[in-house]
């Protein structure tokens, strides 16, 4: 994570396509309180409760992500 985030904010992170690993998108999810786990913080992304932890690529804007994503991802590095 690039920085703390609270509840109620609005993020984007890279997530990875879970049934093709070679996929990924920015997605816009948003910080929220864990509705089953009481004090810790998620993402919601898909209309799913993901956990945050400090290693996911969570970004406040979408050019922070792009910027990361196409250092990760850009085909025409590697040709």
């Amino acid at each position: 994570m690039t920085k703390p985030f609270g509840a109620g904010d609005t993020v984007y992170v890279i997530y990875r396509n879970p049934h093709a690993a070679n996929v990924a998108h920015i997605k816009e999810a948003e910080i929220v309180h864990h509705p089953y786990h009481e004090g810790e913080l998620s993402l919601f992304l898909y209309e799913t409760y993901h956990p945050l932890a400090e290693d996911d690529a969570v970004f406040s804007t979408y050019e922070e992500a792009e910027a990361l994503y196409s250092e990760l991802f850009d085909e025409d590095r590697y040709h």
